[in-house]
């Protein structure tokens, strides 16, 4: 079955569908619990009651060696990538799914600069037009000046630079860890760090929203999952145009059980950036290069 799996680009395709439909699960769950719980308390609950599911990764964390570099880099991942969650969390409470679904779009590109501009990765021409390309389609989003961009819409743009960064420095860490290791460590990083601020203004959370939360963890888990056989299955230039599926999933979803209008603008944004977000990855398989751009499910919570 694996190798009929790992021989199918459709797979791919099916497995990312999967995974797009499981983090949008996450968002809609998230938006159940609404701004009663501070956006770093929801985050903080979200990330401890997870770890339940990594228990079974101790033995590979107590096997490996980790050096004082790993160590630096696990803890400056795990520092920036709390500020995206905890921001993640807030945005969720404050503006559409469509909109952090769409804005979410941006991390692939904030790596593709912070590659070029940390990693030593070569920046062409087309790349970089496509970069452009895809700043627009986050202007096409927000619309400065034709309508009101609230601290929801900032918090996104600073998740995505987060996000972005965790994912170059998770790079770094996968050539000394193992995936296993550096997925347990960015938990448990982002446990303790997010702990001091939840604490700052604790709300008692009621069972439902503890529940609600654990089943944050589990579709996020499952979804990060998903996303591994679809990266198996088929090159990211197969699988990449399918994300494009999860705004269509938030804006309906949005629509029909949160009664959040459907915006042609958040639409038309989202769709400029993963169409640039696609033509970087196709470059990259076609050059046959080391990736760098990740699929853009692969810097969600």
């Amino acid at each position: 079955m694996n190798s009929e799996i790992n021989a199918r680009p459709s797979w791919g395709v099916f497995w990312m569908i999967v995974s797009g439909l499981l983090f949008v699960g996450v968002t809609a769950l998230v938006k159940t619990i609404g701004p009663r719980l501070p956006a770093a308390e929801t985050a903080f609950l979200r990330y401890a009651l997870g770890l339940v599911l990594l228990l079974p990764a101790i033995p590979a964390i107590r096997r490996a060696r980790l050096t004082p570099r790993l160590w630096t880099i696990f803890g400056l991942r795990g520092a920036v990538h709390t500020v995206g969650v905890a921001l993640w969390f807030f945005a969720m409470a404050h503006i559409p799914l469509a909109d952090v679904t769409a804005m979410n779009y941006l991390s692939p590109i904030y790596v593709t600069i912070g590659a070029a501009l940390f990693l030593g990765e070569r920046l062409a021409l087309r790349r970089l037009i496509a970069v452009l390309i895809a700043l627009l389609g986050a202007v096409i989003i927000l619309r400065p000046g034709l309508r009101e961009v609230g601290p929801g819409h900032l918090a996104m743009l600073v998740t995505a630079v987060s996000f972005g960064g965790s994912y170059l420095l998770a790079k770094l860490a996968t050539d000394e860890a193992s995936p296993v290791v550096v997925v347990t460590m960015l938990s448990v990083t982002v446990t303790i760090g997010l702990a001091p601020l939840a604490a700052l203004h604790w709300v008692m959370p009621t069972t439902l929203e503890v529940v609600t939360l654990f089943g944050v963890a589990v579709l996020a888990t499952a979804g990060h999952y998903a996303m591994m056989l679809a990266f198996r299955a088929a090159p990211l230039a197969v699988t990449q145009p399918v994300t494009f599926l999860q705004l269509v999933w938030a804006v309906s979803l949005g629509a029909l059980v949160f009664g959040e209008a459907v915006d042609p603008f958040v639409v038309l944004g989202g769709l400029v950036i993963v169409g640039s977000v696609s033509f970087i990855t196709w470059r990259e398989a076609m050059l046959k290069r080391r990736a760098i751009t990740p699929n853009s499910v692969a810097t969600k919570v």
